[in-house]
C-alpha cells in the first residue's frame, strides 16, 4: 500500500480524524448562529434593556450620583498611591462606568481606580521613572497591558486559569498590599518631608527618624480627617438603616471630608504665595480638563509587559470576586468570563486617556447595592459626575491637603487587612492553605508584591502536582469501590431513586482548582432537571429584575438536555453528595460547599434535604475544622436546630432511605421517603454522577 492509500485509509478509519471531521462540520453549521450569540453575550445590555422598567430610573439616578461623589475623592487618593499626579485619578474614572453600562453583568459593581491597583502600579513607576517616561505614561502603559491580558483571557474564555489563585493567597496578598499602602501614606499624614524608603523596614525607619520634623498642622488635618471619616462610618453602620440622611452622609463621607478640608487648605494658604510657604502641603492639582488621547509607546509597553502580570492577576480576582459575591447576595447571576472581557476592554481603551488601571471596588459596590440600584445604567450618572469634576472643579482641587488624601486612603484600605483569626482558620483547616497565605503575605510585604503572588501561586502549583502524584490509595479500594455500589442495591436500597432526588459523586479530591467548577456543575444539573420552588428567586412567580444571565443559562442547559417543556420537571427535595472518591478537601472547597447549600435551597426551597455520604474520617475532620456541624444520619438534634446541621450517612443507600425533614411553621418535621415513593412510582429517575478532571 503506497503512502497516498495509507493516508486515505487513516483518514477514513482513524477515530481522531473522524472526530475532527465531525466537530469541523458541526462547527461550520453552527458558526452563524454562534457568532450572533457570542456578540450578544459580550454586550449584555442587548438582552436586559428591553426589559428595563422606567420606574427604576430614580433608583439608578440616586445610586449613580452617590457612587460618583465617592469616586471623585477615591480617584484622587488612589492616583496618589500610584505616585502619579492626582488629576489622572479623575481622568481614569469617567470611562469605566460608561462602558460597564453596556458590558457589565452585575447591577451593583462599581469600577474605577482601586487601592490595590494603585500600589502595584507605584512599584512599576518606581522601577522605570526617570528613564524616558513620566509616571502618568508608565501608569497608562500598565493599564494597556492589563487590558490586553484581560481581553485575551476573556475573549478566549480562559477565566478558569484564575482559579489557581486560592482564597488564602488572596487574603495574604491583599493584607500585605494594604499595610504597604498605609505605610506609604504616613509621611503625608504626619507632614514629614522625606519618607521615601523603597521597602517596609526603610519606610518604618524614616517615619520614626523624622518624627521631630513632623508638621503639627498637617497632623491636625490628617488625624481629624480620620476621626471625621470614622465617626460618619460608625454612625452609618448604627443608624443608617433607620435614617436616610445619616445613611447618605456616611456613604459620601470621603467627599464631605474633601469639601471641608479643601476649604481649610484654601483659607489658610491662598495668600501665602509660593507653595513652600504654605502651612501644610496641598495636592496642587494642575489640569485643564481631559487631556487628548495618546497611545503608549511600544518601547514602554515592552518594559511593563512582564511587570503588569501581578497587577492583572490581583485586580482581576478582586473584580470577579466582588461581582460574584453581590450577585449571590441579590439573587441574580454574574458571568465571570464576561466580567474579565469587560475588564480587558475598559483598561485597553481607558489607557488612551492617560489613565491608570481600573477594576471593581468593594466599598463603592457596597454603597451602590445599598442604594437599591436596579441596573448598570447607574454608571452613566457616575460618569457624568466625574466629567463635571474634571472640567469644572479641577482648579478647586488644587487646595486639597495631602494629609486629607492620606486620611481618606488609610480609612479606605484599613478594612482590607485580614485579622489574625482568618489566618488561624487557614491553619486549622489546611496547613498548605496557611503556608500559601503566609508566603503571599510576607514576600509581598518585605520583597515585592509581584514576587509575592508569583511565589505563592508557584507553591500552590507544586502542591497540586504533589497531591495528584502522591494520592493516598486504600488497600481495599480497588476491590470494593464498584462492588460497594451494587451491594448497596441488594442491601435495602430502593429499586429506583425518587424523581425529586439527585445523587452526586465526586471522583477526585475537592480543592481550590476545581471547587468552584464542581459547585457550578451541581447547581447547573439541579436547575436543568428540576423545577424551582414556588416564588424562589428562580421561579416564574419571583419579582423580575434587570438581569437575564441566569435565565438564559438555564434555558440553554435545558435545550442541550432535550427538555422542551420545563413545566413537567419535578421539584428537588433531596440532594445526596457522595464523597467516596474524594480523599481531600481544603478551605476553599469548604467555603464553596457552604455556598452550594445556600444556592440549592435558594433554588429548591428551605426544605431541601442535603446529605453527605461515604465521607472518610480525614474529609469529615476537615469540614469540622472549617466550622461545619456534621452529625450522623440517625443522630437526634434539638428542636429548631435541624437547618444548622448536615447529616452524614455511611452509604448512598442509607442516605436515600433515611426519613426526610421538611420545614413547617412550627419547625422541621420528620417524614418518610416511602410516602414519596408511593406518589412517584410512574415517574422517571434522575441520578447524576458528577466528574471533574
Amino acid at each position: 500500500m503506497n503512502y497516498a492509500e495509507r493516508a486515505k485509509n487513516d483518514i477514513a478509519t482513524d477515530v481522531t480524524w473522524n472526530r475532527v471531521a465531525r466537530l469541523t462540520a458541526k462547527g461550520a453549521k453552527a458558526l452563524p448562529r454562534a457568532s450572533v450569540e457570542y456578540v450578544a453575550e459580550k454586550f449584555p445590555i442587548i438582552s436586559w434593556l428591553p426589559r428595563y422598567n422606567y420606574r427604576w430610573l430614580l433608583n439608578d439616578l440616586i445610586a449613580g450620583l452617590t457612587v460618583g461623589l465617592m469616586l471623585v475623592p477615591q480617584g484622587l487618593s488612589y492616583a496618589k498611591i500610584a505616585t502619579i499626579p492626582v488629576q489622572y485619578g479623575l481622568m481614569s474614572s469617567w470611562l469605566p462606568s460608561a462602558i460597564y453600562a453596556f458590558m457589565g453583568t452585575s447591577k451593583d459593581l462599581s469600577t474605577g481606580p482601586t487601592s490595590l491597583i494603585g500600589l502595584l502600579t507605584s512599584e512599576i513607576v518606581a522601577d522605570l521613572e526617570g528613564e524616558k517616561w513620566s509616571p502618568s505614561e508608565i501608569a497608562s502603559a500598565v493599564a494597556m497591558m492589563m487590558g490586553i491580558y484581560g481581553m485575551v483571557i476573556g475573549f478566549l474564555r480562559l477565566g478558569f486559569l484564575l482559579d489557581f489563585v486560592s482564597l488564602p493567597i488572596l487574603s495574604g496578598f491583599i493584607s500585605a498590599v494594604a499595610i504597604n499602602i498605609i505605610l506609604g501614606q504616613m509621611g503625608s499624614l504626619l507632614g514629614e518631608p522625606n519618607v521615601s524608603g523603597s521597602s517596609v523596614p526603610s519606610q518604618i525607619h524614616d517615619i520614626f527618624a523624622q518624627l521631630p520634623q513632623a508638621n503639627g498642622l498637617a497632623c491636625a488635618v490628617g488625624f481629624t480627617g480620620i476621626l471625621l471619616l470614622t465617626v460618619l462610618e460608625r454612625a452609618g453602620r448604627k443608624w443608617g438603616s433607620k435614617n436616610k440622611i445619616i445613611w447618605f452622609l456616611a456613604n459620601t463621607r470621603a467627599f464631605i471630608a474633601l469639601l471641608i478640608y479643601t476649604g481649610v487648605g484654601y483659607a489658610v494658604n491662598k495668600n501665602r504665595g509660593n507653595p513652600k510657604n504654605f502651612l501644610f502641603q496641598v495636592a496642587q492639582v494642575q489640569a485643564n480638563g481631559q487631556e487628548p488621547p495618546r497611545v503608549p509607546s511600544a518601547e514602554l509597553l515592552s518594559q511593563v509587559a512582564s511587570r503588569s502580570i501581578a497587577v492583572f492577576i490581583g485586580s482581576t480576582i478582586e473584580h470577579t470576586a466582588i461581582a460574584r459575591a453581590f450577585a449571590v447576595r441579590n439573587n441574580y447571576v454574574s458571568d465571570q468570563t464576561q466580567e474579565i472581557t469587560y475588564y480587558g476592554v475598559t483598561n485597553f481603551f481607558n489607557s488612551f486617556f492617560h489613565a491608570m488601571g481600573v477594576g471593581g471596588a468593594m466599598s463603592r459596590t457596597a454603597v451602590n447595592s445599598a442604594s437599591n440600584v436596579k441596573s448598570p445604567l447607574s454608571g452613566l450618572v457616575t460618569t457624568a459626575v466625574v466629567l463635571v469634576s474634571i472640567f469644572k472643579l479641577v482648579g478647586t482641587l488644587y487646595w486639597i491637603p495631602k494629609a486629607t488624601l492620606a486620611a481618606i486612603i488609610i480609612c479606605a484600605v484599613w478594612p482590607l487587612i485580614s485579622s489574625p483569626r482568618v489566618f488561624y482558620e487557614y491553619w486549622k483547616t489546611s496547613l498548605a492553605d496557611f503556608i500559601s497565605s503566609m508566603i503571599a503575605f510576607w514576600v509581598a510585604l518585605f520583597v515585592s508584591t509581584g514576587i509575592g503572588i508569583a511565589a505563592s501561586v508557584g507553591f500552590n502549583i507544586v502542591y497540586v502536582i504533589l497531591r495528584q502524584v502522591f494520592t493516598k490509595v486504600s488497600a481495599t479500594s480497588d476491590r470494593r469501590s464498584e462492588l460497594a455500589v451494587a451491594l448497596d442495591d441488594v442491601r435495602g436500597a430502593p429499586a429506583s431513586v425518587p424523581p425529586d432526588t439527585c445523587v452526586f459523586r465526586f471522583n477526585e479530591s475537592i480543592f481550590f482548582p476545581n471547587a468552584y467548577r464542581n459547585k457550578s456543575s451541581i447547581i447547573d444539573t439541579i436547575q436543568t432537571f428540576h423545577a424551582p420552588a414556588y416564588n424562589s428567586a428562580y421561579s416564574p412567580e419571583a419579582e423580575r429584575n434587570w438581569s437575564v444571565v441566569g435565565e438564559k443559562r438555564v434555558a440553554k442547559l435545558r435545550r442541550h438536555a432535550g427538555i422542551t417543556d420545563p413545566s413537567g420537571l419535578p421539584p428537588i427535595h433531596l440532594v445526596i453528595i457522595d464523597f467516596i472518591k474524594a480523599n481531600h478537601v481544603d478551605s476553599t472547597a469548604c467555603t464553596h460547599m457552604r455556598a452550594l447549600i445556600r444556592e440549592i435551597r435558594k433554588y429548591g426551597g428551605e426544605s431541601v434535604n442535603i446529605r453527605f455520604a461515604n465521607m472518610s474520617d480525614y474529609v469529615r475532620e476537615r469540614f469540622v475544622r472549617a466550622g461545619w456541624r456534621l452529625v450522623d444520619g440517625d443522630e437526634n438534634v434539638p428542636d429548631g436546630d435541624e437547618e444548622n446541621v448536615t447529616r452524614v450517612y455511611s452509604s448512598v443507600a442509607a442516605a436515600v432511605m433515611a426519613p426526610r425533614y421538611y420545614q413547617s411553621p412550627s419547625g422541621y418535621e420528620e417524614d418518610s421517603v416511602k410516602a414519596i415513593e408511593k406518589t412517584n412510582t410512574s415517574s422517571g429517575v434522575i441520578t447524576t454522577t458528577h466528574r471533574e478532571r
